[in-house]
């Protein structure tokens, strides 16, 4: 199985890859998590905003969205909307994607922290990848949350 990444703002986005991003992301935060909430919530089709995903046989298998200083928090970076299909889960996938987040996060915008909104379950996961828990949980969509920050990365191109 081949896999090729991909990272390009919402206007560069193909019809079909742009339906299946925002598919998967229904497949898992709404039916597969039982959580009702607006997924659309303009920050996809900000300017700066940068959609990374990871193509298999033609379908979009994994998903994050990159979001630039000030678009979520104040003077940080953020990365949301992570998924994997459930097809490729036992394949790591998870931590590969994370790793080209990072990547593709600090060399867009080398000089800002990164912060993040997790799922408490997902802690350890994101520990993994530099982040720091910096906030008590918190309810969100009905799901307990933590906000999450890594500094480690910073001024990396």
């Amino acid at each position: 199985m081949i896999i090729t990444w991909h990272c390009q703002p919402f206007h560069s986005l193909s019809v079909a890859v742009l339906y299946d991003i925002l598919k998967l992301r229904s497949e898992v935060f709404v039916m597969e998590q039982n959580c009702v909430f607006l997924d659309l919530d303009d920050l996809d089709k900000q300017e700066n905003t940068q959609h990374l995903y990871a193509l298999s046989e033609g379908k979009v298998v994994a998903y994050a969205r990159l979001l630039a200083e000030g678009e979520s928090y104040p003077d940080h970076t953020s990365i949301g909307r992570v998924v994997v299909a459930a097809s490729h889960r036992k394949e790591k996938l998870g931590h590969i994607l994370m790793h080209h987040a990072l990547g593709e996060i600090t060399k867009r915008w080398p000089n800002y922290p990164i912060k993040i909104g997790a799922q408490s379950h997902l802690e350890r996961f994101y520990q993994a990848h530099g982040f720091n828990v910096i906030s008590e949980p918190y309810m969100e969509d009905g799901i307990e949350h933590y906000t999450m920050l890594n500094n480690s990365l910073l001024g990396v191109n």
